[in-house]
């Protein structure tokens, strides 16, 4: 076990490490800058009983009536070997899909190993990628490195292969009414798509072939109007797969992160978490209201301080390395002389204050 690895263990304390999915991953990859965010996730602290210890619950997750619609809803696609998948896939896509194997990763010999599961993952689709051979795979294992930091996908989601390459599909209990979905909802799914094509690429990659042997253009399976009758529809993540290669490399290592804390540190449940929790640096926008545990806790803190991320990150960016609302107004309205590095951004805000006065006073008359 590395250093690194001693140390996030010890910042869990005795919980056992959260895993990462899909949804938690695009959403880290919202925020790349906050070392908060990527230290607890990669030490797979579990931030929603963090948040909830310190006061501030994040209505985060689905509802029981969701979830449990969404079990029946994929059961029911996958069922008999994915028999109403393979009609939908023929049917509805026109795929040439010839004679099906079906392959489910999920357990192996009543053994739910991570890595036993991960070593079968790579052992099959090896073979099938070899001889091609092999069309449906449930459940498989795959893992991205985040931050530094080995994380496990165990996603429900099936990677079908077609023609030599390998494609994802994802199956979401939101409707499509009339042809249409929530855009949203469907926006929400390419990310954690994406998340699983990239995974699924570097396994491919490691297997000693091309990247391309996967597809950008994944399959989302969603059921049609008000019944439970499944529909398909291809989307290209391309886009999605850009904007997370870029966010992924921006990302703080986090050793680096570590290095700066006390040895100590640990966000056990007890009385010093709030301490602990704030000697790691948060970068706060609005924007983390939709994407992390931590939203409210960490605007808390910001209001407290008058932390210029409460602007919005746009904002925060355009200001540079004035982290507080008071400074900007202070170099704004000259009452604080700028340092050397700030000199352009208080010329910026100066002319911005000028101009702002100068629209209201011609406003007024």
């Amino acid at each position: 076990m590395t250093e690194t690895a001693v140390r996030l263990e010890r910042l869990r304390g005795d919980t056992p490490p959260r895993n990462h999915d899909a949804r938690t991953i695009a959403a880290l990859t919202a925020n790349p800058g906050c070392a908060r965010r990527g230290l607890m996730d990669a030490a797979g602290i579990d931030k929603d009983a963090v948040a909830m210890h310190l006061g501030f619950p994040a209505p985060f997750g689905q509802s029981q009536f969701a979830i449990t619609r969404g079990n029946a809803f994929e059961a029911q696609v996958k069922a008999d070997g994915c028999a109403e998948l393979l009609t939908l896939l023929r049917d509805r896509l026109g795929l040439d899909v010839p004679e099906v194997a079906y392959d489910d990763l999920e357990v192996v010999g009543g053994n739910e190993g991570r890595e036993l599961r991960h070593t079968r993952t790579r052992r099959l689709l090896g073979r099938a990628l070899e001889s091609g051979e092999g069309t449906l795979f449930d459940h498989p294992l795959l893992r991205l490195d985040i931050a530094g930091q080995t994380a496990y996908l165990e996603p429900d989601v099936i990677a079908f292969q077609l023609g030599g390459r390998l494609h994802v599909i994802e199956i979401k209990s939101f409707a499509v009414i009339d042809g249409q979905a929530e855009p949203e909802q469907v926006a929400a799914a390419a990310r954690q798509a994406a998340v699983y094509v990239m995974a699924l690429r570097r396994l491919v990659r490691d297997l000693g072939h091309p990247a391309e042997r996967v597809a950008h253009e994944v399959i989302l399976v969603c059921p049609e109007d008000f019944a439970n009758r499944p529909t398909a529809t291809p989307i290209d993540v391309r886009p999605q797969l850009a904007v997370l290669e870029r966010q992924l490399t921006r990302l703080t290592r986090i050793d680096e992160i570590i290095g700066l804390l006390p040895d100590d540190l640990a966000f056990d449940l007890g009385d010093d978490l709030a301490e602990s929790v704030r000697a790691v640096e948060a970068r706060y926008a609005p924007d983390c209201m939709a994407a992390c545990e931590m939203a409210f806790f960490c605007r808390d803190e910001a209001r407290a301080c008058g932390a210029t991320g409460l602007l919005g990150r746009s904002v925060r960016d355009d200001l540079g390395g004035v982290d507080s609302i008071d400074t900007a107004l202070a170099l704004a309205n000259g009452s604080l002389e700028p340092s050397p590095d700030l000199a352009e951004t208080a010329s910026l805000l100066r002319t911005a204050a000028r101009l702002r006065r100068e629209a209201l006073g011609s406003g007024a008359t």
